[in-house]
C-alpha cells in the first residue's frame, strides 16, 4: 500500500502525499512516508482505501478520493485543477447586491444638501453628535423588534462571537446610554442600517439605507421633549419643500386601552398592534382577515377594534374618547389621552398644530415604543405636467420609548427617551425624480478658481499659483498636463461650472500681473499679482 501511494507520487511529483491523505494523517512532521505504515492507518476501512487506491490511478487533474473521518461515516472530497480566468469569469455579472445600489457624483450632491439641511436643524435643538459600530452583539438586537426581528442580518461567527448588522440606530443608542450609564442626553446620528426586507426602489425602500436620528433622554416633565420633537419633524419637511404633509400621532398606551376593553389577551398585543401597522399598507378588510385567519381573534372583537382604529382628526377627537365610557376607565388609555392633549398645547404653542392629526389606526410595530407615537407622510397631490406621482410612504416616524435603556441595565434602571429618524432615502427619492423631471444640472464640485495657461512650458508656474490659492482657501484646480491647450482648458471650466479662471503667460509673468477671467461674461482683466488673492475673494463673496 506504501509502495502504492509513493508509486503515484512519483508518477505525479506535483500532488503532494499530505492533499490525498486525512488531515489527521497528512502531519508527521520529521518523518519520513513511511509515517504512513503506523498502527493508526489500521483504523481506516478497507473500502475507504480500496476507493483512495482506485482514484490513485487516475491523473491529477480530477482526483476524486474519500476523506476517512470516523468508522461510520466517508465524506467525499473533490479536488479539481485550478480554474483558467476565462472560464472563472464568463458567468460572472458586475452588479450591486439586491436593496443596495451605488450614488453617482451627481446623487452625493444631492445628498449631501438633505443631509446638511436635516443636521443642521438638529444642531440648531441642541443635538450633540454620536457613532456606534455598524454590527453589534446579536443578543443586544433580539427581541428589540417584534415580528421585524426576522429582517435583522445576522454575520458568520467571527472571533466566538454572535453578531448582526444594525438594524436602527436607536437600539444602539439604548446600549450606549446603559453601557456607559448616561442619564440625560441630547443627540443626533446619521449612519446605514441594514434590512433583509424584499426592497422597493421606486418607492424609496432598500436593504442598505441611511438614517437620521434625533432622541433626547433623560427624566423630564411630560410631554415638552416629544413636542420638541414634532416641532423638529415640521421644521425639516418644511425646509425640504417636499409639498405638503401630515404628521399622525397616536399612543401606546392608548392602543392597549382599545386592545384592553376590546377583550384581546394581552399576550397578544403586540401582535394586534403589528396588524393594525399595516393599514397605511392594506384595506382594513385585508388586516381584519390577518387578525382574525392568522392570529385567532375573534371576528367580533376585531369588528370593535375596528370601530375605534378607522377614527382619526385633531384634538376635538381626544375630548371624544375622554367620553368613551369603557376607554375612559382603563388607566393606560387615561393617561394617554391625558399626555396627548398636552401635547395638542404645546403644538399650538410651537404653531405646528394644524400640521398634526391624531390617528388611532397608527401603531408603529416596533415592540420598544411605550408613549406617543408619531409618523410624518406626504400628502399626495397633483402631478406637475410630465411627473409622475410618487408613494414614497413615510417620510419621518419616532415615539417615546422609555423601557428601552432598562432593558440593556444589570439593574434595570430605566432612563425615558424620544425620539425622531428622517426617512433620507425615500426624501431623496422625491428630490432626485423632480431634479430630473425639471432638468436641473448639478454641479458635482465646489472649484471656484482653475488656473490655465496659454502657451507651453509654465507647468512650474502654474503650480506656484494654484498653491498661492489653496493657502489662501480657495477652491482651485489645474490641468494633469504639461502644455495643455488653452481651448481645452475653458471648455472644461464652461463644462464643469466653475466661475472663474485665472491665466499666466510671458506676458503677465514679465508684467507681473496675472489675467482675471469671467467663465460666464468671458471677461477678462490684469489683476497685479499681490492682489490677486484678495480680488478673487472679493468676487467669490459678491457671488
Amino acid at each position: 500500500m506504501v509502495l502504492g501511494l509513493r508509486l503515484h507520487s512519483a508518477l505525479y511529483p506535483s500532488w503532494g502525499l499530505a492533499c490525498l491523505l486525512p488531515r489527521s494523517f497528512a502531519s508527521c512532521p520529521g518523518k519520513s512516508d513511511s509515517c504512513l505504515t503506523m498502527p493508526q492507518l489500521g483504523l481506516l476501512h478497507r473500502r475507504a482505501w480500496a476507493s483512495l487506491l482506485g482514484q490513485l490511478r487516475r491523473p491529477p487533474g480530477a482526483v476524486c478520493i474519500r476523506v476517512v473521518h470516523s468508522h461510520s461515516q466517508v465524506a467525499e472530497a473533490t479536488l479539481t485543477s485550478q480554474l483558467k480566468p476565462h472560464q472563472e469569469k464568463s458567468n460572472f455579472i458586475i452588479k450591486t447586491p439586491k436593496g443596495t445600489r451605488d450614488l453617482s457624483p451627481q446623487q452625493m450632491v444631492v445628498r449631501e444638501k438633505i443631509l446638511d439641511m436635516v443636521v443642521s436643524c438638529f444642531k440648531r435643538h441642541g443635538a450633540k453628535g454620536l457613532d456606534t459600530p455598524a454590527f453589534e452583539l446579536k443578543e443586544m438586537l433580539t427581541e428589540k423588534y417584534g415580528e421585524d426581528s426576522m429582517l435583522i442580518y445576522d454575520l458568520k461567527d467571527q472571533g466566538g462571537e454572535l453578531l448582526s448588522l444594525r438594524y436602527d440606530l436607536t437600539v444602539p443608542f439604548a446600549r450606549y446610554l446603559a453601557m456607559n450609564k448616561v442619564k440625560k442626553m441630547k443627540r443626533y446620528h446619521v449612519g446605514k442600517v441594514w434590512r433583509r426586507e424584499s426592497p422597493t426602489i421606486v418607492q424609496g425602500r432598500y436593504r442598505e439605507f441611511c438614517q437620521c436620528d434625533f432622541d433626547i433622554a433623560g427624566q423630564f416633565d411630560p410631554m415638552i421633549p416629544d413636542a420638541e420633537c414634532l416641532k423638529i419633524m415640521c421644521e425639516i419637511l418644511s425646509g425640504l419643500q417636499l409639498g405638503d404633509f401630515l404628521i399622525k400621532v397616536n399612543d401606546r398606551r392608548i392602543l392597549d386601552g382599545i386592545f384592553a376593553v376590546c377583550g384581546i389577551p394581552e399576550s397578544k398585543f403586540h401582535a394586534i398592534c403589528s396588524s393594525i401597522d399595516k393599514l397605511d399598507k392594506m384595506s382594513w378588510k385585508d388586516v381584519r382577515h390577518e387578525m382574525v385567519a392568522k392570529k385567532g381573534l375573534a371576528p367580533e372583537v376585531a369588528d370593535r377594534i375596528g370601530d375605534y382604529v378607522q377614527c382619526h382628526g385633531g384634538v376635538s377627537l381626544v375630548e371624544q374618547m375622554f367620553q368613551d365610557s369603557e376607554l375612559s376607565q382603563n388607566q393606560h388609555a387615561l393617561e394617554g389621552l391625558r399626555d396627548l392633549k398636552l401635547l395638542f398645547e404645546y403644538l399650538t404653542l410651537f404653531g405646528v398644530a394644524e400640521k398634526i392629526s391624531f390617528d388611532l389606526s397608527l401603531a408603529r410595530g416596533l415592540d420598544y415604543y411605550t408613549g406617543v407615537i408619531y409618523e410624518a407622510v406626504l400628502l399626495q397631490t397633483s402631478a406637475r405636467a410630465g411627473e409622475e406621482p410618487l408613494n414614497v410612504g413615510s417620510v419621518a416616524a419616532g415615539g417615546r420609548y422609555d423601557g428601552l435603556v432598562g432593558m440593556f441595565d444589570p439593574k434595570g434602571h430605566k432612563v425615558p427617551c424620544v425620539g425622531l429618524s428622517i426617512g433620507v432615502e425615500r426624501i431623496f427619492s422625491i428630490v432626485e425624480q423632480r431634479m430630473k423631471n425639471v432638468g436641473e444640472k448639478i454641479r458635482t464640485t465646489e472649484t471656484e478658481v482653475f488656473v490655465a495657461t496659454p502657451q507651453k512650458n509654465f507647468l512650474q508656474e502654474r503650480l506656484k499659483l494654484i498653491a498661492e490659492l489653496w493657502d489662501a482657501g480657495i477652491k482651485a484646480e489645474l490641468m494633469y498636463k504639461n502644455n495643455p491647450k488653452l481651448l481645452t482648458q475653458l471648455r472644461y471650466c464652461e463644462n464643469m461650472g466653475i466661475p472663474l479662471m485665472v491665466i499666466i503667460g510671458e506676458q503677465e509673468l514679465k508684467e507681473g500681473v496675472i489675467k482675471l477671467r469671467s467663465v460666464a461674461s468671458r471677461e477678462e482683466v490684469a489683476i497685479k499679482r499681490e492682489n490677486l488673492v484678495a480680488e478673487i475673494q472679493k468676487r467669490l463673496s459678491e457671488s
